[in-house]
């Protein structure tokens, strides 16, 4: 096996193992890579393409509720936005919101704001979320009142953060699952929307930095689709397992766990910058 065939399988099973954490996947394939010697261009656009992986394995994981979506979008109506379609408009609306704030985030923050502002951020997120756990824990919070269904206000906060998401360090997963936590959802519905959100953006990411490279990023075409496999069985594999975890422990478990590996990712971030 050649060498770039290896860190192409080394680095899809990264992506599929971080993408559903709040440590940022992104940042972390991109430092392997700047190790290795690639510019911090190339380094940035391989790890953003390989969110197509992973994208396949929520679709996989998730196949019936993205059917129920698009079998219900023939039959949307503005009335019924976030009654019977509230996913689809959840979606909907978040992807829109994440598109305004990703472009603004990406043009006007990028030359101000290094990987050390993200990974402050991803720590600030995980501490807010610790004691998010820590307040259920002790008000006795009753998880049965948690959020059924996502909301307008949910939309525009989920994809606030997930265009936050864009920028060096910050964790995609970990920011709009939080933010859902955050609104009331409990964990196994917080991570649903936030793996069925991660789909279109994913897809739009990769399709970008095709567009972009004119191309397949990667020195090597057959490492690059071999990253891309990995990451998206190990991704599925990934999700089942986090969703049998969040299935079985206490809500305020969830926060305290997710928190504690959001603080630990972004000091990651700050220490190697």
């Amino acid at each position: 096996m050649s060498g770039e065939l290896v860190v192409g399988v080394l680095l899809g099973l990264v992506q599929g193992v971080f993408e559903w954490l709040p440590i940022s996947s992104e940042g972390n394939v991109a430092i392997a890579l700047r190790a290795l010697g690639r510019s911090a261009d190339d380094a940035v656009g391989y790890a953003l393409f390989l969110h197509v992986g992973t994208a396949v394995s929520a679709t996989a994981y998730y196949r019936d509720e993205f059917a129920d979506v698009l079998d219900g979008v023939t039959g949307w109506r503005p009335a019924t936005a976030f009654g019977e379609h509230a996913t689809a408009s959840y979606i909907a609306l978040a992807m829109a919101v994440s598109g305004v704030v990703g472009i603004a985030a990406y043009t006007g923050l990028k030359a101000v704001v290094s990987e050390l502002a993200g990974g402050a951020f991803v720590a600030l997120v995980g501490v807010l979320l610790i004691l998010t756990g820590l307040l259920q824990r002790y008000a006795n919070a009753d998880v049965e009142a948690a959020k059924a269904q996502p909301d307008a206000v949910d939309a525009v906060f989920v994809g606030a953060m997930q265009g936050l998401a864009i920028l060096p360090g910050v964790s995609r997963s970990g920011t709009t699952a939080s933010a859902l936590l955050f609104r009331g959802h409990d964990g196994e519905s917080a991570f649903r929307l936030s793996f069925l959100l991660s789909v279109p953006a994913a897809l739009a990411a990769g399709a970008l930095e095709v567009y972009q490279s004119g191309g397949i990023p990667g020195v090597d075409p057959t490492a690059t689709l071999a990253a891309l496999v990995v990451a998206a069985v190990v991704g599925y594999a990934t999700i089942d397992a986090l969703m049998r975890v969040v299935e079985r422990v206490s809500f305020w478990l969830v926060c305290v766990g997710l928190g504690s590996l959001a603080v630990v990712g972004g000091l990651m971030v700050l220490a190697v910058t």
